[in-house]
């Protein structure tokens, strides 16, 4: 995954708590949040993505001040590897469309976590 880490363009932080994402057309559980930024998303899913395929996620992202909000993103598969886990695999993710309140509520769980 080293490879991987020097495409990135903003610090990612790693989720503290599991944070289970579903693709917003099919209503299907993807997988989980392994780390977040401003513009990217590493999760652990149980099947392998598409390759450069185009996803609609949601998540309830924790709030500093306590609660959730549901963030939608849409999102550009860029690389899925192997799992040291049967089953599982690792998959990152561009976004490519957030709205403005929703990047706020991340920017501000990113702060949070700095």
């Amino acid at each position: 995954m080293n490879a991987h880490h020097e495409k990135r363009r903003s610090p990612r932080r790693r989720a503290e708590s599991v944070i289970e994402v579903t693709d917003s057309i099919s209503g299907r559980p993807v997988g989980r949040v392994v780390d977040l930024s401003t513009d990217g998303m590493m999760l652990l899913v149980d099947q392998p993505v598409v390759n450069d395929a185009l996803y609609q996620f949601a998540f309830p992202l924790p709030l500093p001040g306590g609660g959730t909000r549901t963030i939608e993103v849409g999102v550009h598969e860029q690389w899925t590897d192997r799992a040291d886990m049967p089953g599982h695999y690792w998959a990152g993710f561009r976004i490519i469309d957030i709205l403005a309140e929703d990047a706020a509520a991340l920017a501000a769980w990113l702060d949070a976590h700095a």
